[in-house]
């Protein structure tokens, strides 16, 4: 892991104050997982995936959403071209390593959903015809708080649940501003940054993730929280299967950046409030007395932590 981790300490160096955020980006990555970035904006979340995306040896692609953006924007779109008197395939942005969906949720639901098979499945169809899409890929989607915004579309849940994490960033600390201001002032590290990163390396991470030990324990732990989510008297709908295989292959990449071959309680503990949030849906009276993070909370708070395991 010794590329993911200069891979890290480069980003750190562009992205201040955000250390967790980018230690969930290459979970998400080698998880083959996708992550959305939430925030007001002008706090760093562009950026952040831009030079995620620089970091790595592969294909950049970006969509700015806005009302107008139609679904062959994003995947491509089938076209005549007189010269040679055939319809050609020009595929989208969709053909990279890091898609960014920047401000997702200012595009119309058509729009969006033309996401959903790419997301899911690493391919798209463009009238009728399936294109696959290379590994390593991760979309990267940027929304600012739908409260604030005017002309915004909120993400369905069925989208929703196909993103890995869901980030806030919030903003940055006194501290991190300061350093901000210095080395803003003078420079602009994102132009130094200098890809360090192989798709090889990444897929071959991503393939070893899944030989990371699961204890029975930990497995035990993992089906507890999914099923308090569900069962939570303020919760109308809890974390989906999906969701479920997202949290244990989270926990399998965290581990495996921390050079373990197993996971423990607190793999599982510490990504929660990452995958559960976006993921469930409060009943009306849960919705007016709390938030889905307090609820998230007081489901990890109802379910027993099993001593930490050490090794396999």
């Amino acid at each position: 892991m010794e590329a993911i981790k200069k891979a890290r300490a480069i980003l750190n160096d562009v992205i201040f104050g955000k250390e967790e955020v980018i230690d969930l980006l290459y979970i998400a990555l080698l998880a083959q997982g996708h992550v959305l970035l939430e925030s007001v904006p002008g706090t760093g979340k562009t950026k952040l995936a831009k030079s995620f995306a620089k970091v790595m040896d592969g294909k950049f692609g970006r969509v700015q959403f806005t009302p107008d953006v139609l679904p062959s924007d994003v995947t491509g779109i089938r076209f005549f071209n007189p010269k040679t008197q055939e319809f050609e395939l020009r595929v989208g942005p969709i053909a990279s390593n890091v898609l960014l969906a920047d401000e997702i949720n200012r595009a119309t639901p058509k729009t969006q959903s033309s996401l959903l098979e790419i997301m899911e499945e690493n391919q798209a169809t463009i009238d009728g015809e399936t294109i696959s899409i290379q590994r390593p890929f991760i979309v990267i989607a940027t929304q600012n708080p739908v409260e604030s915004n005017y002309g915004t579309f909120p993400l369905p849940e069925a989208q929703l649940d196909r993103f890995l994490f869901q980030i806030d960033l919030g903003y940055p600390t006194l501290q991190d501003d300061k350093q901000i201001l210095s080395t803003y002032r003078t420079t602009d590290p994102y132009e130094t940054i200098k890809a360090t990163l192989s798709l090889d390396d990444i897929r071959h991470q991503q393939a070893q993730i899944k030989h990371v030990h699961v204890s029975d324990a930990v497995t035990d732990y993992l089906l507890a929280l999914v099923h308090q989510s569900r069962q939570h008297p303020e919760v109308e709908l809890g974390v989906s299967p999906r969701g479920m295989l997202a949290l244990m292959r989270a926990a399998q990449a965290r581990a495996a950046i921390d050079n373990r071959d197993y996971i423990t309680p607190s793999d599982v503990k510490i990504l929660v409030p990452y995958v559960f949030p976006h993921r469930i849906i409060l009943t009306m009276e849960g919705s007016i007395k709390k938030t889905r993070m307090q609820i998230v909370n007081e489901i990890i708070e109802a379910v027993p932590v099993p001593v930490e395991q050490v090794s396999k």
